[in-house]
């Protein structure tokens, strides 16, 4: 087993030397946030996430939760503490939200705690929808071994500076419940190893990114064509889904290879 990194090590060796899991969302995202759920006529509403073996390092400004993986590093030396995950959760949440005015969503933080396949369910009634009303996890392995074979993550772009995707809010309630819905679906067709369900459900997700916060997908500071490369990749596989508002990975789900993508391993332990 690695050793914890040394808390005098420099913020980059500790960080790579980190045993903190990473973490893959999926389908509904953005559901996390208080200022999307509140409107969604139809609660809870639901996103996925996949916590990851540390196997490798993942670009910065990418949708891979590694600012919160950097904190989580930081503040417990680079190994999970043995306690209780919704305890935690709460910790990581305050440590990285303290004093910001646009915080991030729970789900980066249950993402690296919570082990396998993750439904987060989020309802505004609940804690202000902060935090899920509900998490249902599935750590099968056999499920995470076809999450290990389908799933293939291809280097698009780090977002740039000064780069936000809230400029426009079109925060319809019908493609809030669709965003919704999406995660929903896709948990279902992750457990029920249904490629063709599983894509849809994620080309489905980036339709409503689009349609509530279209910087997304689009932005001036932003000098490729994202939407151009999501319907080229959508058009050749099952689906595809960026792995954050603005790019980062092109999340693939195919039975065939992707040239160029990287492979992930799910954490279930």
């Amino acid at each position: 087993m690695v050793a914890p990194p040394s808390p005098e090590a420099p913020a980059d060796s500790r960080f790579l030397a980190s045993r903190i899991p990473n973490r893959m969302a999926l389908a509904g995202g953005w559901i996390d946030q208080p200022f999307i759920s509140r409107h969604n006529p139809e609660p809870p509403g639901s996103m996925v996430v996949v916590a990851l073996e540390p196997a490798f390092w993942f670009m910065d400004r990418c949708g891979m939760a590694s600012s919160t993986r950097r904190i989580a590093t930081r503040l417990w030396n680079g190994a999970l503490p043995d306690r209780p995950r919704a305890d935690l959760v709460r910790e990581l949440y305050r440590a990285e939200n303290d004093g910001k005015a646009e915080p991030s969503g729970s789900q980066d933080m249950i993402g690296l705690l919570y082990p396998g396949v993750n439904r987060l369910d989020y309802d505004a009634d609940v804690e202000g929808g902060k935090f899920p009303a509900h998490v249902e996890s599935n750590c099968d392995p056999e499920i995470a071994r076809w999450v290990e074979e389908v799933f293939h993550l291809v280097p698009i772009n780090q977002r740039p500076a000064g780069y936000s995707p809230l400029g426009i809010r079109n925060l319809d309630p019908e493609w809030i419940a669709q965003l919704g819905r999406t995660g929903r679906d896709c948990f279902d067709a992750i457990v029920n190893t249904d490629l063709r369900c599983l894509g849809a459900a994620m080309n489905h997700c980036m339709r409503c990114w689009e349609a509530i916060l279209p910087h997304t997908v689009q932005h001036p500071a932003i000098n490729l064509d994202l939407k151009g490369i999501l319907s080229w990749f959508q058009s050749r596989y099952a689906g595809a889904m960026y792995s954050g508002c603005g790019g980062g990975y092109m999340i693939v789900v195919s039975e065939e290879p992707v040239p160029g993508s990287l492979r992930v391993r799910v954490r279930i332990g």
